[in-house]
């Protein structure tokens, strides 16, 4: 349903049309249920959310396993608040350790530590089952090439390069 309102302003809003209406809504249901089932399986397998996951994956990936805390809120696309929470939790775990950087006092990497990498790497075939399930067995090797130049196109558009530009890490 469109929300149109009752009077009309100076320059009338571009509204949706029943396609777009119907993908757009499909969209927010399929990644609201993609979450929550991501979540619940890795809640389950090792007690954390799909955001820490994604954190500890990627400090697996990164050498010696650490990277700038600006970098791995970058890289997860969420603030360096909500990363820093996140890394707090981590470090109570035992998962993931601060270090100061040696070259800028105010910076700190965030490093996965040995028994992080053991958490990963139980949880890690449990995860990719999920995923594989939920996704890449649902769609032909046509629809994931599409699915992921789809989202590859809306992720750059939301990713401007220039200065000042509002995006979750820098705030």
């Amino acid at each position: 349903m469109n929300m149109a309102p009752t009077s009309a302003p100076a320059q009338e809003p571009r509204w949706l049309t029943d396609e777009e209406q119907r993908v757009w809504r499909s969209y927010i249901e399929a990644a609201t249920l993609l979450e929550d089932h991501l979540d619940r399986q890795l809640q389950r397998d090792a007690g954390m959310p799909h955001i820490y996951y994604g954190l500890l994956v990627k400090l697996a990936e990164s050498p010696r396993r650490r990277l700038r805390m600006t970098e791995l809120a970058r890289h997860a696309k969420i603030t360096r608040s909500r990363l820093s929470h996140a890394v707090a939790r981590l470090e109570k775990n035992g998962w993931v350790r601060r270090e100061d950087c040696p070259s800028d006092k105010r910076g700190q990497f965030a490093v996965l530590t040995d028994e992080g990498y053991e958490v990963l790497s139980r949880t890690a075939p449990g995860h990719v089952a999920a995923v594989r399930h939920a996704v890449f067995e649902r769609l032909s090797p046509a629809q994931q090439k599409s699915l992921g130049e789809i989202m590859r196109i809306i992720a750059e558009g939301l990713q401007p390069s220039e200065a000042g530009a509002d995006l979750p890490w820098l705030r």
